[in-house]
């Protein structure tokens, strides 16, 4: 079976996600931040009238800080935490290509070590002679930060 993924660059590293999942990709957008939010949320935009928060993925998966200046793009996604939809916004370097894979290209993640938790990753997908982590997007967040996440979308439409 095949399935068609977005991919995008987060520092040099290519990642990709199912297209099913996305919503929009929006240029840099102003972002309203969240006081006590945890480090990885920069805060949150409004989204077609809706409160959406908005994750740096290099805070989220222990890359390099992103430059004040630094050109990003936000890939509005669906999350689902198995009872209900909500949306988050990911800050990512740029878009690359939509892609299809069939399930048979796809890798399985190597064993780094017992305390790294891959259950993120769908796989990896060798295209020439990069790999492309395949992420399964609503396994990048605990129960706990998604009931954060989800709290932060409910607040009152606000002027942003």
């Amino acid at each position: 079976m095949s399935n068609t993924f977005l991919s995008f660059v987060v520092h040099e590293e290519l990642f990709a996600v199912n297209v099913q999942k996305v919503l929009e990709v929006l240029q840099q957008q102003h972002i309203t931040r969240v006081p006590n939010a945890p480090d990885y949320i920069k805060g949150i935009i409004n989204f077609r009238g809706e409160v959406v928060p908005v994750f740096e993925t290099r805070t989220k998966f222990n890359l390099p800080r992103r430059e004040a200046d630094k050109e990003h793009v936000i890939i509005v996604l669906d999350l689902s935490d198995n009872t209900e939809l909500f949306r988050v916004g990911a800050i990512v370097d740029k878009v690359k290509d939509v892609i299809n894979i069939e399930d048979s290209e796809i890798k399985p993640v190597p064993a780094m070590s017992k305390d790294f938790d891959s259950s993120f990753l769908k796989g990896i997908f060798k295209l020439q002679d990069n790999f492309i982590m395949l992420l399964d997007i609503d396994k990048i967040f605990s129960s706990d930060e998604k009931l954060f996440l989800k709290e932060n979308q409910q607040l009152e439409t606000i002027n942003i």
